[in-house]
């Protein structure tokens, strides 16, 4: 049996898993993820169909993590967003020369994340991964967290942090409470070609049974233009997608999305994910702290989920700094609830905003089909109000933790 001794544990090794072990690193600690998966299953071909958009702060902080430039693939910018409501001929254009030179955001595939995450780890001496490992018991008290594994290891640390999805064990073994939603919705993501060039447009229609998003992606070798599709549907119908052949398929998108890029066709896989809403009442409990979607979940019709996760781990680990520069048990209830405070405002913003859009888009009211109408014009026309929008989506707005700080202003 093998005991490891850290000053954090992170149980969970994806996208939020490894982020956070790099942020704590920075922040001078040693770090133990543990992780069911074996590290080649994050990040092997297939594993994972879905796309993450990331923000300019966070792109931002995963340069500072060394993650950017170990990226096996470049990130396809998002210049401009465009906005139509049904079959509005309305819609709202976000140009990013609006708000300044930088892109609105990035498209990056997951796998290509994972391995770039993965990467980055593999250069820190102050990270250990142990997978394939299941964690059988965690027990913490007033000054350790210890993990007890399956194999009989033991890791012993400070901090405990929850980076186990959605349905976090961690979580729930720690009697941590959720409010849990669900939007009877499924998301269908794949890849679709298509005859017009994209120019690093993101495309989201909202309908009345949810948004339908097309996300620009880089072109393939061969020079084919290709984007991610993002389709949510109510789940019956989705589930009748699914089962389409692809030519069948096919029609059913090019019908729901029109002809501004020409012919699409899906290539390779379709992926199916239910969708809803989780929120943890607390982010914290003794030793031990919730990061991602262990701590909320929330629908993807702006694209922030993994941001706003993000924005969570540079928070724990300013918090984390802030702590040890004076003196203060990084680990300690005064620390970790300093941690909660500065997040929970943050996360109740997106999520209220996020529910209230798609509550507001997805159904078929004449009344607020008309509000929707005047309410995309009046965005359209107001300039102040559109570069908030815009400031909002590139994560740029409100104080910022230090790792997403724009450096031209400090």
């Amino acid at each position: 049996m093998h005991e490891i001794h850290c000053d954090a544990l992170i149980i969970g090794g994806g996208l939020s898993g490894v982020s956070a072990a790099l942020a704590l690193d920075a922040a001078g600690l040693t770090v133990t993820v543990i992780d069911r998966a074996p590290v080649e299953a994050h990040t092997a071909s297939g594993h994972d169909g879905r796309t993450t958009a990331i923000s300019q702060s966070s792109k931002r902080m995963l340069v500072r993590l060394g993650v950017w430039d170990a990226l096996p693939e470049a990130p396809c910018a998002i210049e401009d967003i465009r906005v139509r409501e049904g079959g509005s001929p309305l819609f709202l254009q976000f140009d990013h020369e609006d708000a300044g030179p930088d892109p609105m955001g990035f498209i990056l595939d997951n796998g290509a994340l994972k391995a770039g995450l993965y990467r980055a780890a593999a250069t820190r001496p102050g990270i250990r991964i142990v997978s394939p490992a299941s964690v059988e018991r965690l027990e913490r008290n007033g000054e350790t967290a210890t993990a007890t594994l399956a194999d009989g290891g033991r890791i012993t640390a400070r901090l405990a942090v929850a980076a186990d999805g959605r349905a976090s064990p961690t979580r729930r073994a720690a009697g941590l409470r959720t409010t849990e939603l669900s939007y009877g919705q499924t998301a269908i993501t794949c890849t679709v070609t298509h005859e017009q060039p994209h120019e690093h447009v993101a495309f989201e229609h909202f309908r009345p049974a949810g948004p339908f998003a097309m996300l620009p992606l880089n072109d393939a070798a061969d020079g084919t233009h290709q984007s991610c599709l993002v389709w949510s549907e109510r789940t019956d119908v989705a589930n009748a997608l699914m089962k389409l052949n692809d030519d069948e398929f096919d029609l059913e998108m090019q019908q729901a999305f029109g002809d501004t890029l020409g012919h699409l066709h899906v290539t390779g896989r379709r992926w199916a994910y239910p969708l809803g809403l989780i929120h943890a009442e607390r982010y914290i409990d003794r030793r031990l702290v919730l990061v991602g979607d262990a701590a909320h979940g929330i629908h993807p019709i702006a694209g922030q989920g993994f941001n706003l996760g993000l924005r969570d781990i540079a928070a724990l680990a300013d918090t984390i700094e802030d702590a040890r520069r004076i003196g203060l048990d990084f680990g300690s209830a005064p620390v970790l609830q300093k941690y909660q405070r500065w997040r929970r405002f943050d996360v109740m913003t997106m999520i209220a905003a996020t529910d209230g859009l798609n509550r507001l888009f997805s159904n078929d009211s004449a009344a607020i089909r008309l509000l929707r109408d005047g309410g995309l014009g009046l965005v359209q026309r107001i300039g102040p109000l559109k570069r908030a929008f815009m400031r909002g989506a590139m994560g740029t707005l409100g104080a910022l933790p230090r790792l997403m700080q724009d450096p031209a202003r400090h």
